[in-house]
């Protein structure tokens, strides 16, 4: 087992706990805020990381770190072979974070996940064992092998990063993120996820078959060595953490808000879907925009971000009609109808100069993130109106692979 991959229970608190842990940084205890030049840094390095290990899917691997960053949690659906499980480990070797690995199987106990009381004959009374649950990141593989009520143990977990056991509640350490596996073409002897668990999951995406470059340069190096053994960590929990904060210090202006709320309304009212976009999914995509913004190197949220982000967030919780599906008609589809009826609004987040007063380096950042910095367009409402810039091309949305 890798030295990281140990389980602790450090991040184990009860409810009277709680209040000393919200209020640990009005004690001096948090770390000062994280510059725009160290978050491009560690960014770089994260995905440098995983691009060693994953080769040819760089779209995979930034939209896995875009799902940390907004503090989500990512499944990974595709046929067995393609780098699934290999991509999780690989963002968990690139995070010097306690990492956890649940193998789903029918026999798997609810108590196996979150944890069991046990009576201590010692001291005449029942102690906490915590379960697999209890880490930074969790791999849970073919979770869809384990019955509905294996994986409802999860629920409480990714909604409210706590586990409740025999009555008592435990806080879950942070960062916190489970990265599920599943096989969506072998349907015997599994359970598929209901709609309350897949509306959890931040973004799904799929490996999809690397292409003749990549497959070959794998089996070159993929031969005789093991190539997560190679990977180094690349940044501590305490600078994930701060990472976070950064990405939740995005602005996000009131036209861009708009253009989201928009968007699910579509996907409610689309007579070729049964089940739209929830709430909760349009709250996980600004976050899942706010992170993508941040790697992007900007301290602001584009309308552009709500597009490339909306396929990977949304398609996997809507519902196809079952007229619409039987001419062939799929979640994205009708995602992109949506997205190519709804206008860009013109009063959008788009002003560099802006950010880079907020953000100083900005521009440095993106540039070692291999990016250039965005900057056309108006101010926001309720911002200081700057000269309007020639309106850029939208960006082709990220391609979550092959489906």
């Amino acid at each position: 087992m890798h030295p990281r991959e140990t389980l602790t229970a450090a991040g184990i608190s009860r409810p009277s706990q709680l209040e000393s842990t919200a209020s640990a940084s009005q004690n001096g205890q948090k770390s000062a805020p994280m510059g725009s030049e160290r978050f491009a840094e560690l960014s770089r390095d994260i995905m440098a990381a995983m691009n060693t290990v994953i080769d040819g899917k760089g779209e995979a691997v930034e939209l896995a770190l875009t799902v940390l960053l907004a503090r989500g949690h990512l499944l990974l659906e595709d046929v067995p072979g393609v780098g699934k499980t290999l991509l999780a480990k690989a963002l968990a070797r690139t995070l010097d974070c306690s990492v956890s690995r649940i193998q789903f199987t029918p026999d798997l106990l609810p108590s196996d996940i979150t944890g069991v009381s046990i009576y201590n004959q010692s001291e005449q009374s029942f102690e906490f064992r915590p379960g697999a649950i209890f880490a930074n990141l969790v791999i849970g593989d073919e979770i869809n092998r384990a019955s509905a009520k294996t994986q409802s143990a999860l629920l409480e977990s990714m909604e409210e990063h706590q586990v409740t056991v025999d009555g008592m509640s435990y806080r879950l350490q942070e960062p916190f993120m489970v990265i599920a596996t599943q096989n969506p073409i072998e349907m015997e002897g599994t359970y598929p996820l209901p709609e309350a668990q897949r509306d959890r999951f931040m973004a799904r995406i799929s490996m999809g078959y690397p292409d003749t470059a990549a497959e070959l340069a794998m089996l070159e190096t993929h031969q005789s060595v093991n190539p997560l053994d190679a990977v180094q960590a690349a940044a501590s929990s305490a600078e994930v953490a701060a990472m976070l904060d950064v990405v939740a210090a995005t602005h996000v202006s009131a036209a861009v808000k708009e253009y989201t709320v928009a968007l699910g309304q579509a996907t409610r009212a689309s007579a070729q879907l049964r089940l739209g976009a929830s709430p909760r999914a349009l709250l996980q995509l600004l976050r899942a925009a706010k992170a993508s913004a941040a790697l992007a190197g900007r301290g602001f949220v584009l309308p552009d971000d709500i597009r490339d982000l909306a396929e990977p967030v949304l398609a996997h919780r809507l519902i196809v009609e079952r007229r619409a599906a039987g001419t062939g008609t799929t979640a994205a589809d009708v995602i992109a109808d949506a997205l190519a009826r709804i206008p860009v609004p013109a009063q959008a987040a788009r002003s560099a100069v802006a950010a880079q007063a907020a953000r100083p380096g900005v521009a440095g950042a993106s540039a070692r993130l291999g990016r250039a910095p965005e900057s056309a367009g108006t101010a926001t409402q309720g911002a200081p109106v700057r000269p309007a810039q020639p309106p850029q091309p939208a960006r082709p949305p990220v391609q979550p692979g092959a489906r």
